[in-house]
């Protein structure tokens, strides 16, 4: 098992990059020398009455061990988050959950890299560290394109908007096949709906799919059972169709789990 750390972290930097979201990022000891592309950290309000942590995907980090994260604000607890500035400090746990398997990727492979929303975040660590030839197609809904320059840094950018307003209208499937585009393997974050597009489009092209699923989480470890989803295999954990989506997951091999 994956070593965890519970840290006060230190806020270094934070601004708005969008409507309602926030870039924020936080000096840590040991978390963000840690941390893989796709894992995500626990945020802990400083407001006891809201005892449950706040899963956000982990968004970059650097080799001194700074982390950033990139959340939208959608509730009290992100709200507070979004008060905090520099020399602010917070309580966090982590590295969570399994990240993108990197180690997988063979010399020569193209791969999409797909985010939709706040599922975009997870994206710039995970184009830092790829290795190969990168088509990063993510979906906004409109042209506030938050991350697109922190991702064109490592890979080809192309854009899809929901109403139209910057480059393909649609989806990032329509977003794809508008622009030709063709890979080995996918490595995609966002809603269920796209997550779900995904899979089929992987099926019927025979692709290697990894998805990172957006779910709402409690404990975060593994341990309530809050975030299940639907498996092909019988978990060992709760010894039905299952997998917990903050231990096993958040990222899956798209055959092994129903959408």
């Amino acid at each position: 098992m994956a070593e965890k750390y519970r840290e006060t972290a230190r806020v270094i930097t934070q601004e708005a990059i969008g409507n309602g979201i926030y870039s924020m990022w936080l000096q840590t000891t040991d978390i963000g020398k840690a941390a893989r592309p796709g894992q995500f950290i626990s945020v802990y309000s400083k407001d006891r009455s809201r005892m449950l942590p706040r899963p956000i995907s982990i968004c970059e980090t650097e080799p001194e061990g700074a982390v950033r994260i990139v959340y939208r604000v959608a509730g009290k607890g992100t709200e507070e988050f979004s008060r905090l500035g520099s020399g602010d400090t917070l309580e966090i746990l982590g590295p969570l959950g399994n990240g993108f398997p990197l180690e997988r990727m063979a010399e020569g492979k193209k791969t999409f890299l797909i985010g939709g929303g706040i599922g975009i975040p997870p994206m710039v660590e995970l184009a830092k560290r790829l290795p190969g030839e990168k088509q990063i197609v993510v979906g906004y809904r409109d042209a506030r394109l938050f991350l697109k320059e922190d991702l064109e840094k490592n890979g080809s950018v192309y854009v899809a908007t929901e109403n139209g307003s910057y480059g393909t209208a649609g989806n990032v499937l329509d977003c794809i096949r508008e622009n030709n585009l063709e890979a080995d393997v996918i490595y995609a974050c966002g809603p269920t709906p796209m997550l779900r597009a995904l899979k089929a489009y992987a099926q019927e092209k025979g692709i290697e799919c990894w998805l990172s699923l957006e779910e709402k989480m409690a404990c975060g470890i593994g341990a309530c059972l809050a975030c299940v989803c639907q498996s092909k295999e019988v978990d060992d954990h709760s010894r039905v169709h299952n997998k917990r989506v903050c231990k096993e997951g958040p990222v899956f091999l798209s055959t092994e789990i129903e959408l």
